[in-house]
């Protein structure tokens, strides 16, 4: 059998029972797609099943305030791809009578959705023939074919992008491209492949050169930022709290957080006491709710994080109860330490 059908008949027998591949609706497989961009089945399926309780169908999501969204959205990081997945929304269910388009080109328009979306909505949906190319189609295809091309590089998107042009099942191009990621998943993983057991075992080039641990090639990352965060977890004399919304570009926007105070290095106590009393002048001690800073790593950049309560002797009008806190969108951040704060 060829690639492509030795990949498919893998597929038929061991793909797993994902909610959205018992559909052809493009609402819940662009919905699936958007979630699981750098994100596990494992950890995605949970959000899934949430979003589709919440948001049945896709006027419901558009028709839905975006801090909601924000909020379901919240722990699976990129809340980029959950403001864009809104816009979407709102641009299909207004504009185009809750139909979303049927062709690669026409979904390319759409907020959010690049050419890996595009290519699995219209395959799967519309059988159109495009092939998929995410981080498992690049693993498998350069282990296959021994490619070391680094991926991440304009060179190597184009050379993977003609390779997958070249070798997908046109016929059941819905199926293939589904068979193809599923194995790069599940088969064919980054680490420790079993590749005894492997139906593409025979003609692998990475194999039987022993590359499978060094393929596929990426490049090295940009250097990583080291930001240090200091949140000021005002208490009121009625133990009520401030939160701020993120209204800023950059992470976390439309989030909302503690009062930050952010600074280019490690500060002591007494510093960030100053900064607290130019806003509050009569506080005159602040508290570190942990020992050490914790280290919040994001794609590119890590974060020194101190949280600092912050007594008042006088009520705020501005504050919210402590046991609302956990009605707001936050990054994951702020809402592990609410969680720990509650039970405190």
């Amino acid at each position: 059998m060829t690639f492509s059908k030795l990949l498919i008949y893998w597929y038929l027998q061991q793909k797993r029972d994902l909610p959205w591949r018992n559909t052809n609706n493009p609402y819940p497989i662009w919905l699936s797609e958007i979630m699981l961009q750098q994100t596990r089945v494992a950890q995605g399926l949970p959000y899934f099943e949430r979003f589709m309780e919440a948001f049945p169908t896709v006027k419901d999501l558009a028709d839905a305030p975006l801090e909601h969204v924000l909020k379901l959205w919240q722990g699976l990081g990129y809340y980029s791809r959950a403001r864009n997945l809104h816009i979407t929304a709102q641009k299909v269910a207004y504009e185009m009578e809750g139909v979303f388009p049927d062709t690669y080109i026409g979904l390319l328009e759409l907020k959010g959705i690049g050419d890996y979306t595009a290519s699995a909505i219209a395959s799967i949906c519309y059988n159109e023939p495009c092939p998929v190319v995410d981080g498992n189609v690049y693993r498998v295809l350069a282990r296959y074919f021994g490619v070391d091309t680094p991926i991440n590089t304009t060179a190597g998107v184009s050379c993977f992008k003609e390779l997958a042009t070249s070798v997908m099942e046109v016929k059941n191009i819905g199926i293939y491209n589904q068979a193809i990621m599923e194995f790069g998943a599940i088969q064919c993983k980054p680490q420790n492949p079993d590749c005894s057991t492997c139906v593409l075992n025979e003609n692998c080039v990475a194999l039987s050169t022993k590359k499978v641990s060094t393929l596929p090639v990426k490049l090295r990352k940009s250097k990583i930022k080291n930001r240090y965060f200091h949140y000021w977890v005002i208490k009121d004399l009625k133990g009520n709290t401030l939160l701020k919304q993120r209204l800023s570009k950059g992470i976390w926007q439309g989030l909302y957080e503690f009062p930050l105070y952010e600074v280019d290095g490690p500060v002591d106590m007494n510093h960030v006491l100053k900064e607290v009393q130019k806003e509050y002048p009569t506080v005159d001690r602040i508290y570190s709710f942990n020992d050490s800073p914790i280290i919040h790593k994001l794609s590119h950049q890590h974060l020194y994080t101190t949280f600092w309560v912050v007594p008042l002797q006088y009520e705020l009008p501005e504050a919210i109860s402590m046991q609302d806190i956990n009605t707001y969108p936050v990054p994951v951040l702020i809402a592990n330490f609410i969680d720990e704060i509650l039970d405190y």
